[in-house]
């Protein structure tokens, strides 16, 4: 679980981002999470975007992504409108990130 400041902190690294993925018409499907599930590996964090077509609701996207694999869980940061923030920390990260410890 992470703390208020490390959230904060994820937000503004998350803000120089274009979103990776898209949701549209067809919805979520277990395609969609092993590539965002690839992608944090590599990179711990991950934006999202949900196209108009889309009709899940935000509890049903949070719910999808966060998951536990491995002894790791996938962490809901974020959502401002139609995009989604989630991190995962990952031993396999190009640069891994780090969270401020207060």
């Amino acid at each position: 679980m992470l703390k208020t400041k490390q959230k904060v902190y994820l937000r503004s690294l998350a803000m120089k981002e274009k979103a990776k993925f898209q949701i549209g018409k067809n919805g979520l499907d277990e395609n969609l999470f092993i590539d965002v599930y690839s992608y944090l590996l590599k990179h711990e964090i991950v934006k999202i975007s949900v196209l108009e077509t889309c009709d899940c609701e935000k509890e049903d996207i949070i719910n999808f992504f966060t998951r536990e694999i491995d002894g790791v869980e996938i962490e809901f940061i974020q959502h401002i409108g139609r995009v989604y923030i989630f991190y995962m920390p990952s031993k396999k990260a190009k640069n891994p990130i780090e969270l401020p410890k207060k």
